[in-house]
């Protein structure tokens, strides 16, 4: 019984050791993981400009339907698409300018 304790005891001990060299001070992990994530926002800026470019269009094409038609709800669809596109617009500065 004595021996298996010892045995025990030591790949505790060993165990321990192996952790305590395998742990740095995160610093280099931490540096790459900043950079990963900010090498994202150039495109990602780029895909959300793209998409509210996408969302005016077509909302601007809805827009000129319902006023073709004489709807008289235009100026609230109008005003729908025109405050997606702005909010797409500012979210992607914001929140570029917030992390970069």
């Amino acid at each position: 019984m004595t021996r298996k304790k010892v045995f025990i005891t030591a790949a505790c001990i060993l165990a321990a050791c192996a952790l305590v060299r395998a742990q740095g001070n995160g610093l280099a992990g931490i540096s790459e993981a900043t950079n990963m994530v900010t090498s994202y926002f150039e495109p990602a800026t780029k895909l959300i400009y793209a998409i509210g470019a996408v969302i005016g269009l077509i909302g601007g094409v809805k827009v000129y339907s319902k006023f073709s038609s004489g709807d008289p709800d235009t100026s609230k669809t109008a005003a729908s698409w025109f405050g997606a596109c702005i909010f797409l617009i500012v979210a992607a500065t914001i929140l570029r300018s917030f992390f970069l």
